[in-house]
């Protein structure tokens, strides 16, 4: 199920230089970004429970949709479908306008920021993958609600969990200062 995806070792991330005397405004935007994160965050997790119950059979349809019906993400996003299908949509335009938006911006900032960006991308097109195939195993759990296929889910969940969240933690602490101290928005 997730054996082909060709994951990245975190050791061999860049390192972001520190970068001194940075205002109270400057910090804005990395605090911005981590504000998103932490949104994206919080879905994963409710996802991730939602998942786990499913699979225990201890949460009907209905009970779902009680439970997830006043996420803010539900709120926003209810004309997007499914609640799986609503995160996937949150990330995936989240990372398009980190692709084309700032990344560029942070590579001409030198080297060190040109490989970050670079390996940022890198970690996007993993984590679009893990959010497809999550849709995948979906759609085919509500056609076909097996054990095997909660378990099958639950892999591409768990797999995607773990590269998002630490994902997440990278971007923030290679790029969140350097996003207000160069003056790279969208």
């Amino acid at each position: 199920m997730i054996d082909d995806i060709q994951f990245l070792d975190d050791a061999t991330r860049p390192t972001a230089p520190k970068l001194e005397g940075l205002t109270e405004e400057q910090r804005e935007p990395g605090l911005h970004l981590r504000m998103i994160h932490d949104h994206l965050r919080r879905n994963m997790v409710t996802l991730g429970q939602l998942i786990e119950r499913a699979s225990r059979g201890a949460v009907t349809h209905e009970q779902v949709a009680e439970e997830t019906g006043n996420l803010a993400m539900v709120a926003n996003y209810r004309r997007f479908g499914n609640l799986c299908g609503q995160h996937c949509q949150i990330v995936n335009t989240h990372h398009s306008i980190e692709d084309y938006a700032i990344f560029p911006g942070l590579a001409q900032q030198g080297p060190v920021f040109k490989a970050i960006a670079d390996r940022l991308r890198a970690e996007h097109v993993v984590v679009h993958e893990l959010l497809e195939r999550l849709v995948d195993a979906l759609n085919t759990l509500i056609d076909e609600p097996t054990e095997a296929r909660f378990e099958e889910t639950k892999i591409v969940y768990f797999a995607l969990e773990r590269v998002l969240l630490s994902h997440l933690g990278y971007e923030e602490d290679a790029m969140g200062d350097a996003l207000g101290y160069f003056g790279i928005g969208v």
